[in-house]
């Protein structure tokens, strides 16, 4: 980029910048959105098919969560990098339905870019998107139902919803009681306003035995076992102590020199440091605690005398770990042991070291503070479980959300039908280009049944007018059963996800489609950043560097 003056050229961008302008940056950004947008619309839905993702490593993710996928992708351009912006937030949010989100903005966009060669304006197509959504929502709002914390059965609908077209889809059972028993532990009222915090719920990931044998405990689970064999298996009536320092001797913080010129000086200063551990553990002894699990390491020594007092312990406890464990027994993670209270120590009922597989782990149950609890996750390999987790932590977010907002919508495609109905006819009401966006953004989210019906092997041209002719009969709940390919009433299958779900899914998609929409200048710099001049071809990074773009 150069301008002219009297004969010499003025450079503006460094050397090796590129610029792409107009149509043409516009025209880059929406294919890259689409294609980030095509990569993960074939695992929407209950038959959609999963990623399998292996990195520079070697190492291999298989996964049916839109934003695992994205986030694993190592995406280069930066229009799609908001694409994948906007399934993280959809996973922040409400933890599902972030392939929705995804596959919506990539509509949105390509449905955009008929308009833009049509000569439409991006600000009149952004205005009209704008219009759309918040139209969207308040139909939405009208389509919404019900549901209370103490609806069971519809708490168990939603969870096995979210489920559906996961990898552990074959537990589903298994899967939606554990997340509604779970979720129902852990609800929090205040002022009449339940809160549901998902981090109360502590996953730990088994693989052995069949995802079948998964369970829930009522209290915490850790992946500890005690550090002696002298200890007590089994603590009733624990007292327990939460130390984030080490019950080991420091080393000096200076490099330190002893000089020891004879053995007895060598025996009195391995005596003092034997001392100094039985002072830590004498005052560990002396706050009444009989259980104790530390952050860090515990002595050799200091295990000794703790398994002697029949005092239970456990070491290298995770700092999460320890901060769930405060939360259920109502400890206070100790720094020193200087001047322990009574009211330091936390309480819980057992305190029990059990055999998992082949894996001792330390449970702590009847907890002072119920609610806290965990969930045993098993399955046949390392990729099944961590599969299994991903769609657990669906679940539980989506009870959890049903449970605060206490309300929701049918599933199956049949809210994007009605809603694309809708906005069809409010379209017709506006004047000016803003309806030509309307109605775009309309057609966009049929997307969704569109690829529902396309990943059962459906016929989408045959399922949609099917699904429309319904919805102008007044059926506002019917969607596509993709397994018989029939179109039936939603709610009556237990197909029903959050309305917030549906609402964060169109807000963010619409945010970034407009934001996209409106470059239409693209000015990369892309050597340099401590780089020799000449170091880098013009346009710099390949794929193999991601990490690297603002760096200058």
């Amino acid at each position: 980029m150069a301008g002219q003056l009297g004969g010499q050229p003025i450079f503006i961008l460094r050397e090796g910048s590129q610029r792409t302008k107009g149509r043409e940056a516009q025209n880059n950004n929406i294919m890259a959105a689409k294609a980030v947008a095509a990569a993960v619309r074939t695992t929407l839905g209950p038959k959609g098919m999963d990623k399998m993702l292996v990195d520079s490593l070697g190492d291999i993710v298989i996964t049916n969560d839109g934003a695992t996928i994205l986030k694993e992708m190592d995406i280069e351009h930066p229009a799609a990098k908001m694409i994948v912006e906007v399934a993280k937030t959809q996973d922040d949010e409400v933890g599902d339905g972030t392939t929705t989100a995804a596959v919506l903005a990539g509509e949105f966009l390509k449905n955009a870019e008929e308009l833009l060669e049509q000569n439409v304006h991006p600000t009149v197509i952004a205005n009209g998107y704008r219009l759309a959504a918040s139209k969207a929502k308040e139909i939405l709002q009208t389509l919404a139902h019900v549901v209370s914390a103490d609806d069971r059965e519809l708490l168990f609908k939603i969870a096995a919803t979210a489920i559906t077209g996961k990898g552990a889809e074959a537990h589903k059972d298994v899967f939606a009681n554990l997340t509604v028993d779970a979720v129902l532990s852990v609800v929090n009222t205040d002022d009449g306003k339940r809160t549901v915090d998902v981090d109360d719920i502590k996953v730990e990931k088994k693989v052995g035995g069949s995802i079948e044998s998964s369970v829930l405990i009522k209290g915490m689970v850790i992946d500890k076992e005690r550090v002696h064999t002298n200890m007590p298996k089994k603590v009733v009536d624990a007292k327990i102590l939460l130390l984030n320092e080490a019950l080991e001797i420091k080393k000096t913080e200076v490099d330190a020199e002893i000089q020891i010129k004879s053995p007895d000086q060598l025996q009195l200063f391995l005596d003092q440091e034997e001392q100094m551990i039985h002072d830590m553990v004498t005052k560990v002894i002396n706050s009444g605690a009989n259980v104790v699990f530390v952050q860090k390491g515990i002595d050799d020594i200091a295990q000794h005398y703790l398994a002697k007092e029949g005092i239970y312990a456990a070491r290298r406890v995770k700092k999460s770990d320890m901060e769930k464990l405060a939360r259920a027994t109502g400890a206070k993670i100790l720094t020193s042991l200087k001047g322990i209270e009574d009211t330091d120590l936390g309480k819980a009922g057992l305190v029990e070291e059990k055999k998992i597989g082949d894996e001792a782990m330390t449970f702590i149950t009847e907890c002072h503070n119920p609610r806290s609890v965990s969930i045993i996750l098993h399955g046949g390999t390392e990729h099944v479980v961590d599969e299994a987790e991903r769609a657990l932590h669906d679940a539980l977010r989506v009870v959890g959300v049903a449970i605060e907002d206490e309300k929701l919508v049918a599933g199956g495609g049949s809210p994007e039908i009605e809603l694309a109905l809708r906005l069809r006819e409010y379209a017709s009401t506006l004047s000016g280009r803003e309806q030509l966006a309307v109605t775009k953004f309309a057609e966009a989210l049929e997307v969704i049944p569109r690829s529902l019906a396309e990943n059962a092997g459906l016929d989408p041209i045959n399922m949609i007018a099917e699904m429309r002719n319904q919805h102008e009969l007044g059926n506002k709940t019917a969607g596509l059963n993709v397994f018989t390919g029939k179109v039936v009433d939603m709610l009556e299958e237990g197909v029903v996800e959050p309305l917030r779900v549906k609402t964060q899914a169109i807000d963010s998609a619409t945010e970034a489609a407009t934001m996209i929409l409106r470059i239409d200048d693209v000015l990369s710099s892309k050597s340099g950043g401590g780089m020799p001049p000449g170091g880098m071809p013009p346009g710099g990074m390949g794929g193999g560097m991601g990490g690297m773009e603002g760096m200058d």
